[in-house]
């Protein structure tokens, strides 16, 4: 079938557009990329009914299969979603979010508490920014939950914890994904100095809109700075209300009539998450050490994490946690009927996430055939100083991962256009602009209402998804401020330590102004 070449028009942007415009208007998210996807397809095949049929078909199949073949990444991911929404269930059967709940209730005496704990496990958890967004949903749910945390305000802790520390972290999903990018880069410019490896520990201290994501997350937990729509999901939450389940939010009326073992233990919820990791962590390891043997290199763990299956380790994983914690359910001796009972309602949990997933899978493949990423990427280019390509790349990679809704096919078109940027004009602003391009596509990734991860945190928070993601984007959108003052003090000096000696100054004028709302907002409600 011929398309339509949109690559250097304007009109590519129009179904990201509509789709996004479409979800912040109406709420309705399936809709919403529904439409996008009608729409690009349609201008892909010229308005031609049929023709857009036969494209809409061939792109939802090919997201599942590819060249003649399954797609196992796009399956594995949903199969991953589907076990982990039975563990999840099984541990709520097994007693152990509950013996969880009593446990930090004891130690945790204070909503700042319960937050912190959220934020903390963000942090220590960042194999890969899927399970950390729905694992530590569920550890963390029920202490959220018993300290009035809105479902909101959770789902920006796991969301603004899960992609900023897996981008930072060379042993990730991310960091083995990026290094394999920046080693091309690095090869095709004839940089020796320093390797794949060198270059992202380099890359760490520059990524600015990372680092002050993460240090936000914990502002936000212990000085309970609540701006714009979060003060209101927030004082819901305070008062015993939620507003934020919508059709697409897992279904909880179901789960809790999960016949809730009240001699669980803390151990039962634990070693299931424990195995999940520990199994992960190894299937990551392992599955890469297949390649590197295949190909006839030696072993390096590096190098392992480097060519790993996320998504056949991911599945792996959830299925030996499942495993675990189906043990501690039947070393209970809990009834069969309760367990399928329990296995069936996490499964259909996560139906919800895994149809937004597939839609903005297809949306993404639309996108793509569009040429909006190439488009947007001409549009840096232009008589313009050097010292400016940090910031205008950071905000380049920040709006197109938006309108794409990923941030590593932005990382795919961002960094070599970055790279060759650097090679034409300064090879001393390499990392620099290697560094913009990795903040923006996060911070455009983490304003996106079509991006996986931010379906997949709210969905780890079981809160409505737009209502994540208004709630998340004055913070992100502070963050990002930040991140543009670093970006250009970085571009003008030359200088890693000046650029984040500026980023840390804005970011505590940030913080203090959001204080200062946020109290006086509190005021006007008690007045």
């Amino acid at each position: 079938m011929n398309l339509i070449d949109f690559t250097s028009s304007p009109e590519s942007l129009l179904p990201p557009v509509i789709a996004l415009t479409m979800a912040i208007l109406t709420r309705r998210v399936l809709l919403s990329l529904g439409v996008g996807i009608l729409f690009g397809g349609l201008l892909l095949t010229g308005f031609s009914f049929g023709n857009t049929v036969d494209y809409i078909s061939a792109t939802v199949l090919g997201v599942f299969v590819s060249d003649g073949s399954l797609n196992w990444d796009s399956i594995f991911i949903l199969l991953f979603l589907i076990l982990l929404g039975m563990t999840t269930a099984l541990l709520t059967l097994s007693g152990g979010t509950y013996a969880f709940a009593e446990w930090a209730q004891k130690r945790i005496k204070s909503k700042r508490g319960a937050k912190l704990l959220a934020a903390w496990l963000g942090v220590f958890i960042f194999i890969d920014d899927y399970f950390n967004s729905l694992a530590v949903g569920a550890i963390a749910r029920p202490v959220t939950d018993r300290f009035y945390v809105s479902r909101s305000k959770l789902a920006y802790i796991l969301d603004s914890t899960a992609a900023p520390m897996c981008v930072i972290m060379p042993a990730s999903s991310w960091g083995a994904y990026i290094m394999t990018v920046v080693s091309g880069i690095l090869i095709s410019h004839g940089i020796t100095e320093y390797s794949a490896l060198g270059a992202y520990v380099r890359l760490i201290p520059m990524n600015y809109y990372a680092i002050f994501a993460l240090l936000m997350v914990f502002a936000v937990a212990w000085f309970d700075l609540n701006v714009g729509p979060m003060r209101k999901h927030e004082l819901a939450a305070t008062q015993g209300k939620t507003d934020d389940k919508d059709e697409n939010a897992p279904d909880l009326t179901e789960e809790s009539e999960i016949n809730e073992s009240k001699t669980g233990t803390v151990s039962n919820l634990i070693l299931p998450i424990v195995a999940l990791i520990i199994a992960t962590v190894y299937f990551m390891i392992s599955s890469g050490a297949e390649v590197l043997s295949a190909d006839g290199h030696p072993f390096s763990l590096l190098k392992a994490f480097e060519n790993t299956n996320v998504g056949q380790s991911l599945c792996y994983g959830a299925l030996v946690g499942l495993v675990v914690a189906l043990g501690t359910v039947l070393r209970q001796k809990i009834p069969m009927k309760d367990v399928s009972f329990t296995l069936w309602i996490g499964a259909k949990s996560m139906f919800g996430a895994i149809l937004i997933l597939a839609f903005a899978w297809t949306i993404g493949a639309v996108i793509k055939d569009m040429g909006t990423g190439a488009y947007l990427s001409t549009l840096v280019e232009g008589s313009i100083g050097n010292h400016w390509l940090p910031v205008l790349l950071f905000l380049l990679s920040g709006v197109m991962a938006f309108s794409t809704g990923t941030s590593w096919g932005t990382f795919g078109i961002m960094l070599p256009i970055a790279g060759d940027l650097a090679g034409a004009t300064d090879l001393a602003l390499m990392l620099p602009m290697l560094s913009a391009v990795l903040a923006g596509s996060v911070f455009g990734d983490h304003c996106s209402p079509i991006s996986d991860t931010t379906i997949l945190s709210s969905t780890g928070a079981r809160c409505n998804h737009i209502d994540h993601v208004s709630t998340q984007l004055p913070y992100a959108l502070a963050t990002a401020s930040v991140s543009v003052v670093g970006f250009i003090v970085l571009g003008l000096t030359d200088s890693t330590v000046m650029g984040l000696v500026a980023a840390s100054v804005a970011f505590v004028i940030c913080c203090f102004m959001m204080s200062v709302a946020s109290k006086a907002k509190i005021k006007q409600n008690v007045a």
